[in-house]
């Protein structure tokens, strides 16, 4: 699996590699009052595949931060309950038991 895995990174990779190789003209982009910039083709897509990527990124820290706090609040210790009376054992009355089938694999992680 390993094998296939690593054969599939090197195809990508010279993919983008003859991509880039095919993509070395010069491409101009024209802005407002007559400037103008020059750059090779391969470098303007990745300039631009980079700034879309960090502003997934970007876009996505909000949620981030937002799931972290809820998980740190969970995981915090909790103060235990306590009561102020011992309850009374009272012979003859069967525990209730929560409503979890016996032999039933364990849920991992849910």
């Amino acid at each position: 699996m390993r094998f296939f895995s690593w054969l599939f990174r090197a195809a990508i990779f010279f993919v983008l590699f003859a991509f880039a190789l095919n993509n070395q003209h010069e491409a101009r982009i024209r802005w407002f009052f007559g400037f103008e910039f020059r750059a090779p083709m391969v470098l303007m897509v990745l300039v631009v595949f980079a700034a879309g990527a960090l502003f997934g990124v970007l876009a996505m820290m909000p949620n981030w931060w937002r799931q972290r706090r809820r998980a740190r609040a969970s995981t915090e210790p909790q103060t235990p309950v306590t009561t102020t009376a011992a309850v009374p054992a009272v012979s003859g009355v069967t525990p209730v038991l929560p409503d979890v089938p016996l032999g039933a694999p364990p849920r991992d992680g849910l």
